[in-house]
C-alpha cells in the first residue's frame, strides 16, 4: 500500500512538473522594473520552446517583429518594448540608460513569465543586449538568433563608412561636413541620412499601420544617449562596445542572418559566425537591414528552419 503512494506521488510530481512548463498561455501585461514598467505580450503556445524578442534601438519597438506572428511556431512567441520606449514607461534618467539596466529587464522579464530553456532572438541593438545576456544569464538560455547582429562598434562604423563611400560624392560631402561640425539637425544631413537608410536600413516601405490610439512612448532620447544622431555615427555610450572576443564562449546553436544589402553588411556577419562553434550563418535576399519588412517570406523560412532544429 505504501509503495502504491509513493507511486501515486511520483505521477502527480511529474504530471504536476509537465503542466508547470506548459502553463505559458496567451497573455498581455506589464512588468515593474528599474525605472518603471515594461509591457509584454505573450503571443501563441505549444511545446516548442519560448522565443524572448529584443528588439531594435537602442529606443525602438516590438512592432518590428509582427511578421513573426505568421511563423506557424509550436511555441509561444513574447513581445515586449524595452524601457523608455512604445508600450513601456518612459525614461529620462540617463543613469538607466545602461546596456546593464536593460539586461536586468530581460532577466526580470524571465522570471516573471517563469522562462527555462527558451530561444533569445535580437535584432540590432537587440542583438548586443542578447549576447550580454547571454553573458551573464548562460544557463537559461537553448538558443540564440542573431539578426543583423552588431558585436563591435567600431566594426560598425567601418562598415557603415565603406557604404558611404559607395554613395555619390555630392552626399558624401555633406554627411562628413555635418558630422565634423556637429550639425546632425541639418535639414541637408538629414535627407542624405534618408538616402543612406533607403539603401542599408530599409528598401521597402513599411505597411501603415494607425497605432495613435496606444499613445506610445518615443524613444528617441534613448537612441541618442546610447548611440548617436545616425545608424552611421556613434556618439553615445555604446560607442566602445565590444564583445568579440567572447563570441568563441557561446555555447549554445546560434543562427547568424542578416539583409543582402543591410548595413551588417554580410561579409563581416559571415565572420562573426565563423568565430562562434557550429553557428549557422543566411543572408536575406533583396532585403536591407529591416530584413522581417523587406523579404517576409524568406526570414520567416529561415527562422523556422533554425527552430525545427532545435532539440527538446
Amino acid at each position: 500500500m505504501m509503495r502504491r503512494g509513493y507511486i501515486i506521488i511520483i505521477f502527480l510530481f511529474l504530471g504536476f512538473s509537465c503542466i508547470s512548463k506548459k502553463a505559458l498561455v496567451s497573455q498581455e501585461g506589464y512588468v515593474e522594473v528599474n525605472g518603471g514598467r515594461i509591457w509584454y505580450e505573450v503571443y501563441g503556445s505549444g511545446t516548442k520552446p519560448p522565443v524572448l524578442l529584443l528588439h531594435g534601438g537602442p529606443g525602438g519597438t516590438s512592432f518590428g517583429f509582427e511578421p513573426l506572428k505568421e511563423l506557424g511556431y509550436d511555441g509561444p512567441i513574447i513581445f515586449w518594448d524595452q524601457l523608455g520606449s512604445g508600450r513601456s514607461s518612459a525614461l529620462t534618467d540617463t543613469t538607466l540608460m545602461t546596456i546593464e539596466n536593460y539586461v536586468d529587464q530581460v532577466e526580470r522579464l524571465r522570471e516573471h513569465l517563469k522562462l527555462e530553456d527558451f530561444v533569445l532572438y535580437g535584432h540590432s541593438w537587440g542583438t548586443m543586449l542578447g549576447m550580454d545576456y547571454y553573458l551573464s544569464y548562460p544557463d537559461e538560455v537553448k538558443a540564440i538568433i542573431f539578426s543583423s547582429p552588431l558585436f563591435s562598434t567600431d566594426s560598425w562604423i567601418a562598415d557603415a563608412d565603406t557604404l558611404i563611400a559607395t554613395l555619390p560624392d555630392s552626399i558624401q560631402h555633406i554627411i562628413r561636413h555635418h558630422e565634423s561640425m556637429g550639425t546632425y539637425e541639418d535639414p541637408e544631413y538629414q535627407e542624405a541620412t534618408k538616402l543612406y537608410y533607403s539603401l542599408y536600413v530599409t528598401r521597402k516601405e513599411r505597411p501603415r499601420v494607425d497605432r495613435s490610439h496606444l499613445n506610445l512612448v518615443s524613444g528617441s532620447n534613448v537612441y541618442l544617449y546610447m548611440w548617436g544622431p545616425s545608424e552611421f555615427t556613434s556618439t553615445g555610450t555604446l560607442r566602445n562596445y565590444d564583445r568579440l572576443e567572447y563570441l568563441p564562449t557561446i555555447k549554445v546553436p546560434v543562427l547568424m542572418m542578416t539583409g543582402e544589402y543591410d548595413e551588417a553588411r554580410p561579409s563581416t556577419v559571415r565572420h562573426y559566425a565563423s568565430m562562434v562553434p557550429n553557428a549557422k550563418f543566411e543572408v536575406i535576399p533583396d532585403a536591407a537591414h529591416s530584413t522581417l519588412n523587406d523579404n517576409k517570406k524568406a526570414t520567416l523560412k529561415v527562422v523556422r528552419e533554425f527552430l525545427e532544429l532545435l532539440k527538446m
